[in-house]
């Protein structure tokens, strides 16, 4: 997404940001939102930002989020990341950039209740998000592939069992994007009964199948899920390597991205 030139404020109608009419800037009503995120998901969790500061009306339809260069210095991310996660935003018909003088990215209008534009089912959307506690999901999710992951990592896996483990990576690697999620499972269900324990793996199970409920609600986002095989490959890695401590890091990790776009795109 190209820059654009900083040039006077638009003159703000209705639902403006503010400035110029002696209200706070939108600097000040976004503090409480915007901070640095954390090195290992930058684009989850910059995107989840973001999406709460849309969520929050803190930039109201028509009003135009702090520049590129603000924004990425304030989320502690690169131009480039912010720039895909912006995409992300447009693509879903929340924000739309306009070139010169008076350009930036604006919030667009979108009906009262809907999270996201086009693509998303807003009532099946709430009633899933209804039946669920996300949190309670997502730390019990967390344990779950963590501990699976220490486990794996603290026993020497037999040579068929490696192979399993490299051969649902490869699945995820090479599965094309109408497939990812499911591939994307049955990696994660192959660590989990790799790690010895069937009530551990029954359990996950279990906890999977809520979670996808919650994916299916989301987009598909070509650069998080280049970011999760990044962590997937990290996690085999370590794993075959008896690395129980990297394991377990790289897995709290993968499972923060994923907590950080359900948050965002959800609550």
């Amino acid at each position: 997404m190209a820059d654009h030139p900083e040039g006077p404020e638009p003159r703000a109608t209705g639902g403006g940001d503010g400035r110029g009419d002696g209200g706070p800037g939108p600097q000040d009503r976004l503090a409480p939102v915007l901070r640095p995120v954390r090195a290992g998901n930058g684009f989850e969790e910059a995107l989840e930002q973001i999406l709460q500061v849309l969520r929050l009306g803190l930039v109201p339809a028509g009003g135009r989020l702090p520049a590129e260069r603000e924004l990425a210095e304030r989320l502690g991310v690169s131009r480039v990341t912010l720039r895909d996660v912006l995409k992300v935003l447009a693509e879903q018909g929340l924000v739309e950039s306009r070139r010169g003088r008076y350009g930036g990215t604006f919030v667009r209008h979108r009906a009262p209740g809907r999270l996201l534009g086009r693509g998303a089912a807003s009532q099946e959307l709430r009633r899933r998000v209804a039946e669920v506690d996300l949190e309670d999901v997502l730390r019990f999710r967390e344990v779950l592939e963590t501990g699976a992951a220490e486990l794996c990592a603290s026993r020497p896996l037999a040579r068929d069992e490696a192979r399993r483990l490299r051969t649902a990576l490869a699945a995820t690697g090479d599965a094309p994007l109408e497939d990812y999620r499911r591939q994307d499972t049955l990696f994660h269900l192959t660590l989990t009964e790799l790690a010895g324990s069937p009530s551990l793996a029954a359990q996950y199970a279990a906890v999977r199948a809520t979670v996808n409920d919650l994916l299916d609600c989301i987009p598909l986002l070509v650069r998080n899920l280049e970011h999760a095989q990044h962590q997937h490959a990290a996690a085999v890695e370590a794993i075959l390597d008896a690395d129980a401590e990297g394991a377990r890091a790289v897995l709290r990790e993968h499972c923060a991205g994923t907590a950080a776009l359900l948050r965002g795109f959800l609550t």
